[in-house]
C-alpha cells in the first residue's frame, strides 16, 4: 500500500495507514494544504475551486472530504460531479475559479486515488508550488474559517455537455465531415466517467456507437490502462460489430487509445501522431512530446516543416516545453493529447474530434492510415521499488555507465543509440522505474528492455 507526493498530485491505496495511504486523514490534511497555499496565493479573497471526480467506487467518500475541507477554510466549491480530467480543467476558466480538483488516479486499478491540483488556469502546478504544498501540509500550518465565513457549494451538472459544446467549435474539428462519414464506433469506457463523455461527443458528431463497459459505476472490468493487452474484449467486439474503429480511455479521460477495424491497435503512442499529423497539415507549426515518447512524432513533424522537442515526463514538463517552442500540438505517447487552441490539458475529447476528422477526410481503413506512419516499436516494462532496490543509485550507475553513449539525465537517464533508445525513470505515480525503449522491430525492443531491466536487478 503506497502514498505517492509528486508534480502528478497526492496518489495512493486507499485504506491502511495514515502517512503510508490515501487515508480520510492524509485526504483531509492535502486538501487543507492546497487550500491554504491558495489563500497564500491570493490573499483577501473569496476563493472557488472547481471540484469534480472519475467514477471510482472511493470517489464519493474523498470528494466529501476534500470538499468540505475546503468549505472549512471558507473557500467555495463549483461542484461538477462526475466529469473528467480535461473538463475540470476547462471549467476553472470558465468560472473564473482560483483552482480545481480532480479526485482521480487516472489509470491505477481501483484500489487508487488521488487528488490532482490545478491552478487558476486550470492546468496542473509545477513543482516549485507542488513542493510549497507538500511543505504546508508537512507543517500543518491551517487556519480554518468561523461559522459565518465557511464555504459554500454551487452544483455544475451540465459540465460534460459545455466541455462537448466546446469541442465541436474548434477551427479544425470538421463536424459535417464526421457526420457526412456515417462511422461506426466501439467504445470501451472502463466504466468510469469515459462511459459518459465518449459516447455523448460521438452522438453530437452523428457516430454510431457501440458501448461497451460504459457504466460509471468504478469496478473496472480491465487493468484501466489503456494497453493491448488489456482490450481483448474491445478488439473482439470492433470485428464482431465490423465497425469502422474502437475507442478506449483511462478512467479520467486525458489518455486516448484506438483499435483499428482489424481488431488490431492502433497504438497509443501514435494517437499523438496521427492528430498531430491532422493539425500540421492544416496550421503547420512546432510539437512537443516527453521523452519517453516515439520518434515517429518527430518525423512526422519535420515532414511538415516543423521542429520537434522533448521535454521531460509530465504533463505539466511538456506544457511548459510547448509554451516556450509555441508548438501548436502536444502531448505524451501514453495517448495524451494537448492541443492549445483549446486548453493546456491532455483531453480525449478533442483527441477523437481531430482523429475522426482525419479519418472523414482520408476516407480510408484506420488500419491503413495507421500503415502511413513510420514504424516503431516500443517496449513498456516496469521495475517494482524493494527495499533492496534504491531508483536513484541504481539509474546514476546506469548513467556512469554508459557516459560515452549519447545520454540525457534531465528525467531519469534516456541513452539514444542509433536505431533505438531507452528512457528509465522513477515513476511519478506508482512506486516503480520505468524501462521504455523503442527500436525497428518489436523484437529489439523487447530484447533492449529486458537487458536494461536486467541490468538494473543485477546492480
Amino acid at each position: 500500500m503506497t502514498l505517492i507526493k509528486s508534480i502528478s498530485g497526492i496518489r495512493g491505496t486507499i485504506g491502511g495507514n495514515i502517512n503510508e495511504n490515501l487515508t480520510p486523514i492524509d485526504a483531509v490534511k492535502f486538501a487543507a494544504a492546497y487550500g491554504s497555499w491558495l489563500q497564500q496565493k491570493h490573499p483577501n479573497t473569496t476563493l472557488s475551486v472547481v471540484l469534480g471526480r472519475d467514477a471510482r467506487i472511493s470517489g464519493e467518500m474523498i470528494q466529501n472530504l476534500v470538499q468540505y475541507t475546503l468549505i472549512g477554510l471558507g473557500i467555495n466549491i463549483i461542484d461538477v460531479g462526475l466529469s473528467t480530467t480535461p473538463t475540470v480543467e476547462l471549467m476553472v476558466p470558465q468560472h473564473k475559479a482560483n483552482g480545481g480538483i480532480i479526485l482521480t488516479a487516472s489509470h491505477n486499478p481501483k484500489q487508487w486515488n488521488a487528488l490532482k491540483l490545478l491552478n487558476e488556469d486550470g492546468e496542473f502546478l509545477n513543482a516549485k508550488e507542488g513542493q510549497d504544498i507538500l511543505n504546508i501540509a508537512e507543517s500543518s500550518s491551517f487556519s480554518f474559517a468561523d461559522v459565518d465565513t465557511l464555504g459554500k457549494v454551487a452544483l455544475i451538472k451540465n459540465a460534460i455537455d459545455q466541455h462537448i459544446d466546446h469541442v465541436l467549435t474548434l477551427s479544425l474539428v470538421n463536424v459535417d465531415l464526421i457526420r457526412n462519414a456515417k462511422l461506426k464506433v466501439v467504445v470501451d469506457g472502463v466504466n468510469s466517467t469515459g462511459g459518459i463523455a465518449i459516447p455523448k461527443l460521438l452522438d453530437a458528431l452523428g457516430v454510431e456507437t457501440i458501448k461497451l463497459f460504459c457504466e460509471p459505476n468504478g469496478q473496472f472490468p480491465h487493468n484501466p490502462e489503456p494497453l493491448k493487452e488489456h482490450l481483448t474484449d474491445l478488439s473482439q467486439t470492433v470485428v464482431k460489430e465490423k465497425a469502422d474503429l474502437g475507442i478506449v480511455v483511462d478512467p479520467d479521460v486525458d489518455r486516448l487509445a484506438f483499435m483499428c477495424e482489424n481488431g488490431e491497435m492502433f497504438g497509443e503512442e501514435y494517437t499523438l501522431v496521427a492528430c498531430s499529423d491532422y493539425v500540421l497539415s492544416k496550421t503547420p507549426g512546432n510539437t512537443v512530446s516527453n521523452m519517453s515518447s516515439t520518434r515517429a512524432l518527430n518525423d512526422v513533424t519535420k515532414n511538415h516543416g516543423g521542429n520537434y522537442q522533448a521535454s521531460a515526463v509530465g504533463e505539466v514538463n511538456v506544457v511548459e516545453m510547448m509554451k516556450k517552442t509555441q508548438a501548436i500540438i502536444g502531448g505524451e505517447g501514453n495517448g495524451g493529447i494537448i492541443y492549445p487552441e483549446s486548453h493546456y490539458g491532455r483531453d480525449a475529447l478533442v483527441g477523437v474530434a481531430l482523429f475522426l476528422s482525419l479519418l472523414a477526410e482520408q476516407k480510408g481503413l484506420v488500419s491503413e492510415l495507421r500503415a502511413s506512419y513510420p514504424n516503431y516499436f516500443m517496449s513498456k516494462q516496469k521495475i517494482e521499488l524493494t527495499p533492496g532496490i534504491q531508483a536513484g543509485q541504481a539509474l546514476e550507475a546506469i548513467a556512469k555507465t554508459y557516459k560515452s553513449e549519447n545520454i540525457s539525465t534531465i528525467d531519469g537517464v534516456k541513452i539514444d543509440f542509433e536505431n533505438q533508445w531507452v528512457h528509465l525513470r522513477k515513476s511519478n505515480t506508482e512506486p516503480i522505474i520505468r524501462v521504455y525503449t523503442e527500436a525497428k522491430s518489436q523484437s529489439e525492443a523487447t530484447e533492449l528492455a529486458n537487458r536494461f531491466r536486467n541490468e538494473i536487478l543485477s546492480l
